[in-house]
């Protein structure tokens, strides 16, 4: 059965003042803290063996969830005493995990279905998938096309589309021997599996997706929780 790991560590010094005494994951939305709602999005796939890389007041969030059985989880921690780096961070995990496993980080929210990123991730074959959220970015400037020294077309701050990083990973065990201490998956072991010809695939979708990064980001998700029902199959 597919197992997962949770990325939890982080400091959350962009979230301050809200992050001085709480750590990020277990920031409140509506009446459940943000991490609830991540695991709820694995349990709806059918994942209930979670591992939890905690660090910045994880007591905090060990008191909260406890073995998870409240939730019909089985849930694991694996504290961290420094900064590990998001790919460092699982390395303490290299042989709980033989099967296909998902990562994720414990402060994004999304109502996308984890289970067929796995469906999509196996039929495709390859070490990891990324999961890609669509997203249109207006730019802040009129654009102008040119053919030669002619101006053919001039569009007023157009939307740009991209393919962002959700932080949504699916891996082979083989990802482990990849990855070195302190380092970052998009910065690090990505890069290197391109430059090894490594089969790294990406899994596109458009569902709501929110990375809880700055304050204006948890505000405003705060506005509306109420309205997305993210948490469902926790109860």
């Amino acid at each position: 059965m597919t197992k997962a790991i949770v990325l939890c560590g982080g400091k959350g010094t962009r979230l301050r003042p809200y992050t001085y005494t709480i750590p990020k994951p277990m920031l409140p939305l509506g009446k459940k803290p943000i991490l609830e709602y991540v695991l709820a999005s694995l349990k709806r796939a059918g994942i209930t063996e979670i591992y939890l890389t905690v660090g910045y007041l994880h007591e905090q969030i060990e008191k909260y969830f406890g073995d998870g059985g409240k939730w019909g989880l089985k849930l694991h921690y694996s504290v961290e005493t420094a900064e590990l780096g998001t790919a460092g961070s699982i390395i303490p995990l290299m042989g709980k995990l033989d099967g296909t496993f998902v990562v994720m980080m414990g402060d994004h929210l999304s109502n996308t279905e984890i289970g067929k990123i796995i469906e999509f991730h196996c039929k495709h074959g390859g070490i990891a998938t990324i999961a890609l959220n669509r997203k249109g970015v207006p730019l802040e400037y009129g654009v102008a096309d040119m053919e030669g020294e002619r101006i053919v077309r001039f569009r007023e701050k157009p939307i740009v589309e991209n393919l962002v990083n959700t932080g949504v990973y699916v891996f082979e065990p083989e990802i482990f021997e990849l990855i070195k201490p302190k380092e970052d998956f998009a910065n690090d072991v990505f890069p290197r599996l391109l430059a090894e010809k490594k089969k790294l695939t990406g899994y596109v979708f458009s569902d709501y997706w929110l990375d809880i990064g700055r304050t204006t980001d948890y505000e405003h998700i705060n506005q509306f929780i109420s309205v997305i029902d993210l948490a469902k199959g926790m109860d």
